[in-house]
């Protein structure tokens, strides 16, 4: 059946289930084969886009581009703490309206998957739960745990409650044919065991026990109880097979590319190793592939977690951040989804017939009364191979499959791709940014703000709750006039550890240095020299979070922020430890606290005016400037190369973290050929990881747009510039590092 056919099939299905439940019994069960929706066994084409990653403007636009591509349904994860950012509080407005964009996927006419967890992992700030959850008492996260499972079931049971109130299970004639359950718990319920087991057990009832009327799925969960659903996750899943001979075979993460990391490089996957790896999957009696991302879209604001992930979630993904269609994978999978479609009847309805054409090479084959369906595979990841099949002969290249819908014509091979590769180009704008004006983060008064105090150093999620990326530490220490240091001898230093992401050192309001984790190893040392005077000295130590940890067996208990010790060495008793002294702590900055980044909140500090002439690299600054919407109606980006490190916000809204921290990694020459791997096909080394920052036109006016940046490292904000996104085809080009 044609794409086109099928999407017709669901309107009229929506539609006659929506007029009335005596006409359609609308359902959604399973079998071996696949997945049942009213009564029809369908193979599922599906893709993961995640709502808070994009604008409300850009989903309709999203939705029909990943119809035209082929796809049947829509994934998504159910993003906790974004919707209960504190407890019984709720948030469901603007990029957070999980109903609005259910709808308009029901509007385009494609089904939903509704991954509520409501951990989801997800590259997103602590896993998707909220940060309160962890000061919950006796809570443990993701365990037979009272706590949690209380609040896990309250938060459930309100998504559940939201789409029946709205219809949007397809039981009331709604788009969602299927719901998860958690999400990759296998790793941690083997290492849990027992309370693992039980963990998952509970899970899986209670969800089923919501009745919903539709399917629940458990990834990467081999033991996911009856009724719900085992499935894969993975580049490949071409060997998975669900823990019961009556379930179907899922696929609800096949990983399109990888995220990016700052530090790191972009990872691409090649299309023609995707597309194999799908039709392999086809061929093993695989039923539904989800696309994990089809487009990936931004982490706007703080969501992004890791620590490190970037703003940019691009995923190599068919649409891209933007919303832009990614050739050659975008149409090659299109062409795939059809071909596919042209062998769903023979494929629902018989089981394959594997026949050995060689060495490496095999046929499977679905035959089904007059319907007959063949994939044809050639596994050498080295040579191409002519095989016969049905008295016919077939040139199969190197690691690719051929489909025939008809056992006979070759309509589709993984490895031929007929369309060009899209390149990208960011090209200048019209737009100017107007008369740059800074302010410095006030420091003069750390200490004597605070009103926490400490023996010690305190763990800065505790003290923060994350309501900011950054925690200052403050202490002081008393030099004695006699020390050797002071008549002109070895300066003394300090060494400050710190199990946060970065961390910047002040001695008597002065800068003295900076240190960063990285990708590989997430703590850090400050170590170097510093200048004291007789008598009373402060140390201030602002500490910088990039992001919470999302995945890691208990998470929740890791440590972050300066840890200690803190240590001055050089003096002339040696070492002092500074660690267990008395520390104060100040949440924040003072211009988030006088939230500078909005219209309303730069009226209360005086600006000061800058000029490119007197551009010093300053530590900790503010800067503001205004801007008109340039004309057209690319998508945008913000040059951010002449930065160091920091956070930028558009008219009040956050555009995310930014940092020009360098790729280091392979980008070696990139095969399609041979299993795949995030090492495989890196781009971007030596170059920033991230250099341009989506700019979402909904969020621009026609004039007097503010622009406010805060720098931690120190950067010239008069080289920043806005650009716009373009695509032109260039026949054998791959697309630009553009990250």
């Amino acid at each position: 059946m044609e794409t086109t056919s099928v999407s017709k099939l669901l309107l009229v299905c929506l539609a006659l289930c929506f007029m009335s439940s005596e006409l359609v019994h609308c359902s959604v069960t399973y079998d071996r084969k696949a997945i049942i929706i009213n009564g029809q066994r369908r193979i599922l084409i599906s893709g993961s886009i995640h709502y808070p990653r994009s604008t409300p403007e850009m989903w309709e636009d999203l939705i029909w581009k990943a119809k035209h591509g082929g796809l049947d349904v829509i994934d998504t994860y159910v993003f906790w703490d974004v919707h209960e950012p504190s407890p019984g509080k709720y948030d469901f407005e603007g990029r957070y309206d999980l109903v609005r964009f259910i709808k308009t996927v029901q509007k385009v006419g494609l089904y939903v998957h509704l991954r509520i967890g409501p951990y989801v992992c997800a590259e997103w700030n602590f896993g998707g739960l909220p940060v309160w959850l962890k000061y919950v008492p006796g809570m443990s996260f993701r365990t037979n745990n009272g706590p949690f499972k209380a609040a896990m079931q309250g938060f459930t049971q309100k998504i559940v409650q939201m789409m029946k109130n709205e219809k949007l299970f397809q039981s009331q004639g709604g788009p969602i044919i299927l719901s998860q359950i958690e999400n990759e718990y296998g790793p941690e319920s083997g290492a849990l065991g027992s309370a693992g087991h039980a963990y998952v057990n509970w899970a899986a009832h209670m969800a089923v026990g919501l009745g919903t009327g539709v399917p629940w799925v458990m990834c990467k969960e081999d033991d996911a109880p009856d009724p719900v659903i085992n499935t894969c996750n993975g580049f490949y899943c071409d060997d998975f097979s669900p823990n019961k001979p009556y379930k179907p075979r899922l696929w609800t993460e096949a990983w399109s590319g990888w995220f990016t990391e700052f530090g790191g490089p972009i990872h691409q996957r090649p299309v023609q190793d995707l597309a194999f790896a799908v039709a392999r999957f086809i061929q093993k009696g695989g039923s539904l592939v989800n696309y994990y991302m089809y487009h990936g879209g931004t982490n706007f604001g703080r969501s992004a977690g890791g620590p490190f992930i970037t703003t940019s979630y691009d995923y190599d993904a068919p649409i891209d951040e933007y919303g832009l269609i990614r050739q050659p994978k975008y149409t090659h999978l299109k062409d795939l989804h059809e071909a596919i479609r042209r062998c769903e009847h023979a494929l629902v309805s018989s089981d394959p017939t594997v026949t050995s054409l060689g060495r490496f090479q095999q046929a499977h084959v679905f035959s089904s009364g007059r319907t007959c369906a063949a994939f044809l595979a050639n596994y050498n990841a080295n040579s191409a191979a002519k095989v016969s099949f049905n008295n016919r002969h077939y040139d199969l290249p190197p690691w690719s499959i051929s489909i025939l819908p008809d056992c006979r014509a070759d309509v589709f091979n993984t490895a031929r791709v007929r369309v060009q590769t899209s390149q990208i180009k960011m090209l200048p704008t019209n737009s100017k940014f107007f008369s740059w004006e800074t302010y410095d983060e006030d420091l003069s008064s750390l200490a004597d703000s605070s009103r926490i105090t400490s023996t010690g150093l305190l763990d800065q999620i505790d003290v923060t709750r994350d309501r900011s990326d950054y925690l200052w530490y403050t202490t002081s220490v008393d030099i004695s006039s006699s020390e050797s240091f002071l008549k002109g001898g070895h300066k003394p230093s300090i060494s400050v550890q710190s199990a946060g992401h970065a961390v910047h050192v002040y001695v008597n309001g002065k800068f003295i240095g900076s240190a960063f984790g990285t990708k590989e190893q997430r703590s850090c040392t400050f170590n170097g020299p510093i200048s004291l005077h007789a008598g009373t000295n402060k140390i201030a130590l602002l500490s910088v979070a990039v992001g919470l940890p999302n995945v890691g067996r208990h998470f929740e208990t890791w440590k972050t922020g300066v840890t200690g010790p803190v240590i001055l060495d050089g003096l002339d008793k040696g070492k002092k430890d500074l660690t267990q002294q008395k520390w104060s702590y100040q949440i924040g900055l003072k211009g988030e606290a006088m939230n500078l980044a909005s219209s309303e909140g730069i009226s209360s500090v005086g600006w000061v005016q800058d000029s490119l002439a007197t551009q010093t690299r300053q530590h900790l600054k503010w800067h503001k400037a205004y801007f008109n919407a340039p004309v057209g109606n690319e998508p945008l980006a913000l040059d951010l190369s002449s930065m160091g490190k920091g956070q930028v916000w558009i008219n009040g809204q956050s555009i995310g973290r930014y940092w020009m921290a360098y790729a280091r990694g392979n980008c070696n020459t990139c095969s399609y050929e041979n299993t795949f791997r995030p090492f495989k096909c890196q781009l971007g080394c030596g170059q920033p990881t991230q250099r341009w920052y989506h700019v979402p036109r909904s969020w621009l006016k026609p004039t007097k747009n503010l622009i406010v940046i805060f720098e931690e490292l120190g950067g010239n904000p008069w080289k920043i510039s806005l650009v716009k996104r373009t695509v032109h085809a260039s026949r054998g080009t791959k697309s630009d590092s553009d990250n």
